[in-house]
C-alpha cells in the first residue's frame, strides 16, 4: 500500500518538474532583453556619426554664384591660379620692442588673400573706384553718405557686416564685403578717393576692430 502511494506521488511529481524546467528556459532565453510594456524601455539606438563638411566644396560653390553676379570680373580672374596662400596673421618680429607692439596691434591684422581672391578684390576695387570718380557706369561722383550708398546699391553691393559712414559730406568711407566670396573692400570719398580689397581682419569681419591689449 504504501509502495503503490509513492509511485502515484513520483508520477505526479514528474509534470511539475517539466514545467519548472519550461519555466526556467524562457526565463534564461529573455534575460536581458527589454520590450516596450513590459516594465522597461527599448534599448535607445548607438548615435550616428556627424556628416563632414566640405568647405572646399562651399567655397567653391560661394565662387560660382559671385562669378554669375559679375560675369566680367568672372572673366577677368578666370586665368588666375587658384591655389596660394592660406589665410594666416603673420609671424611677430624677434625685436621684444616690436614684438610687444604687434602683440598689442594683433587685433588690426588682417589675413593674407590667395592669388584668385586678390585678383577678384582688386578687380572689384578698380569697379567701384571708376564709379566714385564718376564713371564706369555710375550716375555721378557721390559726395554724401546717401550718394555713396546709391552708388554701391546700384553696383550691386549689400553691407552685411559693413556699411557706409561719415556725416553729410565729411569722413565718407564704406566697408564691404564682395558678394557670396569676399574679400573685404573699404574705400573713402577723400579727396583724394581711395578704394583697396584687402582680407578680413583676424578677429574676423571687415571693419577695423577698435581696441587693443
Amino acid at each position: 500500500m504504501k509502495a503503490a502511494t509513492g509511485a502515484r506521488a513520483r508520477t505526479r511529481a514528474v509534470p511539475l518538474l517539466l514545467a519548472a524546467a519550461v519555466a526556467a528556459a524562457l526565463a534564461l532565453t529573455g534575460c536581458g532583453t527589454r520590450t516596450a510594456g513590459a516594465g522597461g524601455a527599448e534599448e535607445p539606438p548607438a548615435p550616428s556619426a556627424a556628416p563632414s563638411v566640405d568647405y572646399a566644396a562651399q567655397a567653391a560653390a560661394a565662387v560660382a554664384r559671385h562669378d554669375k553676379l559679375f560675369p566680367e570680373i568672372a572673366a577677368r580672374c578666370a586665368d588666375t591660379a587658384v591655389a596660394g596662400a592660406e589665410p594666416t596673421a603673420g609671424e611677430l618680429p624677434a625685436d621684444p620692442e616690436a614684438r610687444k607692439y604687434a602683440e598689442n596691434h594683433a587685433y588690426k591684422q588682417q589675413a593674407e588673400l590667395t592669388p584668385r581672391a586678390e585678383c577678384r578684390g582688386d578687380a572689384h576695387a578698380a569697379r567701384i573706384k571708376a564709379a566714385l570718380l564718376g564713371g564706369s557706369g555710375g550716375k555721378g561722383a557721390p559726395h554724401t553718405v546717401e550718394e555713396l550708398r546709391a552708388v554701391l546699391t546700384g553696383l550691386g553691393y549689400g553691407f552685411e557686416g559693413g556699411g557706409v559712414y561719415g556725416s553729410g559730406a565729411v569722413n565718407v568711407s564704406f566697408v564691404l564685403s564682395v558678394p557670396e566670396s569676399g574679400p573685404c573692400v573699404t574705400g573713402r570719398l577723400g579727396p583724394p578717393v581711395s578704394v583697396k580689397a584687402h582680407g578680413m581682419y583676424v578677429e574676423g569681419g571687415c571693419p577695423e576692430p577698435r581696441g587693443g591689449h
